[in-house]
């Protein structure tokens, strides 16, 4: 997560905080400096009142320049400098005009103005080193004009504790801006990481909601779906009940009958038979729900059984005028599946080869033995369905429509579930649609 910061959002946050460091420094001095007149009151008892009409002046100058420079959005760092400059106008003043005795107290007031200025002030070390450098020049002038004292004299009583005190606290800012600096650039990427966070986390709360909308959605249409397959279920088994009795009828029958009747009668018992047991699987709650499907295994011979598939759709080829090609073997191959799905993969693909096949067109139905393997191979050569549209149909379970409405509307249902049971009986499906046509191809391990 990279997160910017630009130097103007930078300078706005330290605008603030020197502003906020400023404002202490005045109200403090507005609140603590008139109560220095205490202590002119003790030690310079002959101009303690002059001085104190000083210091309240100098205070009310200071709050009308706090309240302009605040207003106006000026430099902080310019009332600062005049600020200082005023408090040191006083302290200096009163540095030459005091008794010899009392000069170490006032020159340690000086002394404790210039520290606290330099502790709070958010300025770079060269404001505190200018204001120094003045302070030496104010103590020299008025030193000159008002002092009866000797220089040496005058240094030895308080003025060599404030050269010291005064220069080395100059260094103070320099760290502290640098200190402070740093730790605003850290409260902004603290900040805007918050506010990344808490919008991340706002937009995984909205898709966490519409999730859970989708899964209501979702629940609700697979109650819909299983209210569907249980009612339509009910349905169809009281149809193929009543095509097995029908059926079973003609059956005890079967004098009267010829025999391409009698096979048609044995086509339509099987067939029957199988739908029955599919939608016995269906119809099974544990089966529906579990994402294996348990398989009635089996021995049987599987060229019979694609024999079977392939007289089923012979008769649904030839009303389309397409030739089904038999080269399917004839030597038994033995295999241990589930008879009713492997018949269903055979019906799926040879049905829906027919399906989308052209008129006039050949159909080549082909088994072979290769590797101990059952091959099941299904060749058109007409006009190629597409690569594509093979692959939509045979893994998204969805239907296919034709733009150009000139073919069949194709569904890829019967498709999907014959790669699905291929898989899921242990055997491959491969398929294909070039220039040469639309080839498929099934293979299952044999019994030795």
């Amino acid at each position: 997560m990279f997160i910017h910061i630009t130097k103007e959002e930078q300078t706005k946050e330290i605008l603030k905080k020197a502003w906020y460091q400023t404002n202490n420094i005045i109200f403090t001095i507005i609140l603590v400096y008139p109560l220095f007149s205490i202590i002119d009151f003790i030690y310079e008892t002959n101009i303690w009142l002059q001085f104190f009409i000083v210091r309240i002046i100098t205070i009310i100058i200071i709050y009308a320049l706090h309240t302009y420079f605040n207003h106006h959005k000026s430099n902080y760092r310019l009332f600062l400098h005049i600020t200082f400059f005023m408090l040191s106008i006083t302290a200096a003043l009163q540095c030459s005009l005091v008794h010899i005795e009392q000069l170490n107290i006032y020159f340690l007031l000086y002394s404790v103005i210039v520290l606290f200025i330099n502790l709070l002030a958010f300025w770079e070390a060269v404001n505190s080193i200018i204001q120094f450098l003045l302070a030496l020049v104010l103590l020299f002038l008025f030193y000159k004009t008002f002092s009866n004292y000797e220089l040496d004299l005058f240094i030895s009583n308080g003025a060599q504790f404030f050269f010291i005190t005064a220069g080395l606290s100059c260094l103070i800012p320099g760290v502290r801006h640098k200190v402070i600096e740093r730790d605003i650039r850290s409260q902004l990427l603290i900040e805007k990481s918050n506010e990344q966070l808490k919008d991340q986390n706002r937009d995984i709360n909205e898709k966490n909601k519409i999730i859970d909308m989708q899964y209501e959605q979702l629940r609700r249409l697979d109650e819909q779906k299983n209210s569907f397959i249980n009612i339509a279920g009910h349905d169809l088994k009281n149809l193929i009940g009543s095509i097995i009795m029908s059926n079973t009828l003609i059956q005890e029958e079967d004098y009267r009958l010829s025999m391409d009747q009698r096979e048609y009668v044995t086509y339509i018992q099987q067939s029957a038979e199988k739908m029955q047991y599919l939608l016995n699987k269906l119809m099974d709650a544990k089966q529906v729900e579990s994402p294996e499907i348990n398989f009635n295994l089996e021995v049987f011979d599987i060229n019979a059984e694609v024999m079977h598939v392939f007289k089923g759709l012979a008769e649904t080829a030839q009303m389309k005028n397409i030739h089904l090609i038999d080269n399917i073997l004839k030597l038994p191959l033995q295999v241990k599946l589930d008879k009713v799905f492997v018949g269903q993969v055979f019906q799926n693909l040879l049905s829906n080869a027919i399906k989308f096949s052209q008129t006039n067109n050949n159909i080549k139905v082909v088994t072979s033995l290769q590797r101990q393997k059952f091959v099941f191979e299904i060749i058109d050569e007409g006009i190629a369905i597409g690569q594509e549209e093979l692959d939509m149909m045979f893994n998204k379970l969805k239907t296919l429509n034709d733009a150009s409405g000139s073919r069949e509307s194709r569904l890829g249902l019967g498709l999907s579930i014959a790669k699905l049971m291929t898989k899921e009986m242990g055997g491959e499906l491969s398929y294909r649609s070039d220039d040469n046509g639309n080839y498929f191809r099934v293979e299952f391990y044999v019994i030795n």
